[in-house]
C-alpha cells in the first residue's frame, strides 16, 4: 500500500494532508524495469540504481555527456528517486515518458515511474497529472487508471475517481483491488450499500485480500459492528503483518478500544 493508497482509504489517526511530506518509502521499481535502450552501459547503471544510488548517478551523468541518450536520462531519474530526491525524479520521468521514442509498453511504464516519484514526494496532484499523461497515449491502461484514481482520492475527489475504477473492473473483472478501490471511493460518498456490495465482490474473487479486509472492518463499524470490524481487522494483520494495511489496521483498533470514533 503506497501514500497514496494510504491516503485513498483515509488514515484513522493523525491523518496526513495530501501536502504533507511522504514517510520514507523504498525505491519503487518493478523487478524488470522498462527499457528505453540496450547495451551493457544501460544495464550496469539500471543495477546501480537499485544498490548504490550515487554511484548510479555519477555514471549515468558521465554517459549522458558521451551521448548516452534516453538510457542514460532515465537511469538519473531513477537514481535521483532512489537517493530520495522524488521530486526531481518526477519532474525528469515525465519529461523522458513525453518525449520518448521508444516502445508504447516502455514509455507507460515510465509514466507510472513518474506516477510513484511523485507519490513518494507526497503530491497526489503531480501524480494525478503524470497518471492522465499517460493515459493520453494509453487510454486503456488500467494500472494508470487506478494510479489516477488513486491520486484523486488523496485529493479528496472520490467521486471522480469512480469512472476510472469502473473502467478497470469492465475491463479486468477479477481485478479484486480495483473493487476494493471502488468501495472505498463509495463509503468516502456516503453510499454505503453500494459500498458493501462492491467490496463483497472484492473478497470473493480474493478472500484473504488485506485491503478489502480492512475496508469490509471500515464498513462493519459504520453499521455498528464493532466485534466483526474487530474480527476483520486482526485478521489483516494476521496475514499481512509488515503491510501498511496492517498499520491502518491496528491503528483502527486501538481507536476502536479508545471509543466512538467517526470516520
Amino acid at each position: 500500500m503506497s501514500f497514496l493508497r494510504a491516503l485513498f482509504f483515509g488514515r484513522p489517526a493523525a491523518a496526513q494532508s495530501a501536502d504533507a511530506p511522504a514517510p520514507e518509502e523504498e525505491l519503487p521499481l518493478p523487478p524488470e524495469l522498462p527499457r528505453l535502450a540496450s547495451g551493457p552501459e544501460y544495464e550496469t547503471c539500471l543495477a546501480l540504481t537499485q544498490s548504490d544510488p550515487d554511484a548510479a548517478r555519477s555514471y549515468a551523468e558521465t554517459w549522458e555527456k558521451a551521448g548516452g541518450g534516453e538510457g542514460a536520462r532515465h537511469c538519473i531519474a531513477l537514481a535521483l528517486l532512489a537517493d530520495g530526491e522524488a521530486a526531481s525524479a518526477g519532474e525528469r520521468l515525465e519529461t523522458l515518458a513525453r518525449g520518448s521514442q521508444a516502445n508504447l509498453a516502455a514509455r507507460v511504464a515510465v509514466f507510472s515511474q513518474a506516477v510513484e516519484a511523485w507519490n513518494v514526494a507526497g503530491q497526489p496532484g503531480r501524480a494525478y497529472a503524470a497518471a492522465t499523461m499517460g493515459l493520453t497515449v494509453a487510454p486503456n491502461d488500467a494500472d494508470l487508471l487506478i494510479d489516477r484514481a488513486l491520486a484523486l482520492g488523496a485529493l479528496g475527489r472520490y467521486r471522480d475517481a469512480l469512472p476510472d475504477l469502473e473502467q478497470v473492473s469492465r475491463q479486468q473483472p477479477q481485478r479484486a483491488d480495483a473493487w476494493v478501490l471502488r468501495g472505498t471511493a463509495l463509503r468516502h460518498l456516503e453510499r454505503l450499500p453500494e459500498a458493501e456490495a462492491t467490496v463483497r465482490q472484492a473478497l470473493k474473487i480474493d478472500p484473504d485480500n488485506p485491503e478489502g479486509l480492512l475496508e469490509r472492518g471500515i464498513l462493519k463499524q459504520m453499521r455498528g459492528d464493532l466485534a466483526g470490524a474487530r474480527l476483520d481487522w486482526q485478521q489483516v494483520i494476521q496475514l499481512a503483518p509488515d503491510s501498511p494495511a496492517a498499520d491502518l489496521a491496528e491503528q483502527n483498533l486501538a481507536l476502536n478500544e479508545a471509543g466512538p470514533q467517526r470516520r
